[in-house]
């Protein structure tokens, strides 16, 4: 494992998406409230997710320069979407947004700690 990421260029896009994903949290865009719904993510706890997504960010830029933090950061967010994916199924919504959103993170997620991280 390195303590600093090498490339950068894939923590820097990831970093990209979550703040971009942040933007559409804050007073969330019809696909996300929709996703919100379907996996009956309580809504009091919506305002949440854009200061988690912003943090993501940060930890995962931060980590260009502070050894093992856009490591740290990278892995919860590989937790965070097993868990945004534990809820697709359990609220049995098999539709895009398990299949191409929640999956696709994950994926890129795991992509990004191992290629950036771990060889």
């Amino acid at each position: 494992m390195t303590a600093l990421p090498a490339p950068v260029w894939p923590v820097l896009v990831l970093a990209a998406i979550q703040v971009a994903d942040g933007i559409l949290c804050i007073k969330p865009v019809g696909f996300i409230a929709a996703c919100f719904t379907d996996v009956r993510f309580p809504r009091r706890y919506w305002r949440l997710m854009t200061p988690v997504k912003f943090a993501a960010a940060l930890g995962l830029v931060a980590g260009i320069w502070i050894p093992y933090l856009g490591a740290i950061t990278c892995a919860a967010l590989v937790l965070y979407f097993l868990v945004a994916i534990s809820m697709h199924i359990a609220a049995r919504d098999f539709g895009r947004n398990l299949f191409v959103n929640a999956t696709g993170m994950l994926a890129m997620c795991v992509a990004t700690g191992v290629f950036c991280f771990l060889i």
